[in-house]
């Protein structure tokens, strides 16, 4: 493990070591307006919700590492305090990134990067046509974080109202992460795309508390097969099966011709136990895995 100190750094490189490290990040796609009226479009991957009651979302136009200079986008939300965020899928990755193109001040982004504008319902700064999620904000607040090149300055948004686009919605009406297809950004020129086999499930914490990898016999916690990802999800049930049926399950034919096949070998018995467990949790099934898991001790039936 190497260790880095921010002093011993340039801003640049502790900068890019942060963004390499700090990943996946959402994107927040910001139109805003001055109060000459110049739109400016933005993106901005140091972002995240923080709130739903109030709503809020954050996101930071950091001072520039090289100059020191502030984003159009800045000196906007301090004239007009309204900004339109955009979630970025992957279909519109190209254009975003082309309006991250430093232009001169007055110079639309939405024309640049070939946006159709659409008039807003509660804010000045227009909204993207083509995003399939848009929230329009009013800005709380906005908090620098330093003087110096890459500080930091929050700019608190309050969501006023969202625009969704149905297609994006499954059949409760919930946002599909699949077909949303959101990109979240990495270090250097890296982007991320959350969809494919890039996409999975894992059950939130049981809210009566799941046993722990502490509470596993050494044997599995110990395992050289399976993985901290397989412990993790085995530890997350509130009991352990029965003793009645793990010795049903031991009459099954698979664990039959186990015991014959290992009958002098407990050891490789146990691994294969634990590659046979390992295959019900790659299918999420738990209950199996742990009635596979816990055969041992009952060699004798």
């Amino acid at each position: 493990m190497k260790t880095f100190y921010p002093r011993d750094l340039s801003t640049q490189e502790f900068h890019g070591l942060l963004q390499g490290a700090v990943a996946p990040r959402p994107i927040a796609f910001a139109s805003t307006i001055d109060t000459a009226g110049n739109v400016n479009l933005s993106p901005f991957s140091f972002f995240n919700l923080f709130s739903t009651n109030p709503a809020i979302l954050i996101f930071s136009p950091s001072r520039r590492v090289r100059d020191n200079t502030t984003k159009h986008t800045l000196q906007n939300v301090l004239e007009v305090p309204e900004v339109v965020i955009h979630v970025v899928h992957f279909g519109m990755v190209e254009q975003m990134s082309l309006a991250s193109t430093e232009y001169d001040k007055g110079v639309n982004e939405f024309e640049k990067a070939g946006f159709t504008e659409v008039k807003s319902n509660e804010v000045k700064p227009p909204r993207i046509k083509e995003a399939h999620v848009a929230f329009e904000c009013k800005v709380n607040e906005v908090k620098s974080l330093g003087d110096g090149g890459g500080a930091g300055n929050l700019v608190i948004c309050e969501v006023l109202v969202a625009h969704v686009n149905e297609a994006i919605l499954d059949e409760e009406g919930v946002i599909d992460p699949r077909k949303l297809d959101a990109v979240a950004r990495l270090g250097g020129n890296w982007y991320s795309r959350a969809s494919g086999a890039s996409l999975f499930q894992i059950p939130k914490p049981l809210r009566t508390l799941g046993i722990g990898i502490d509470q596993m016999p050494a044997e599995i916690r110990n395992s050289t097969i399976l993985s901290g990802n397989n412990l993790g999800r085995l530890g997350n049930v509130e009991a352990f099966p029965s003793e009645a049926e793990i010795m049903k399950f031991g009459q099954s034919p698979e664990i039959q011709e186990m015991r014959i096949r290992f009958q002098y070998d407990q050891d490789s018995m146990i691994d294969h136990l634990h590659l046979l467990a390992k295959e019900a949790l790659d299918e999420n099934d738990v209950e199996r895995a742990w009635l596979i898991l816990l055969q041992k001790g009952f060699g004798d039936q």
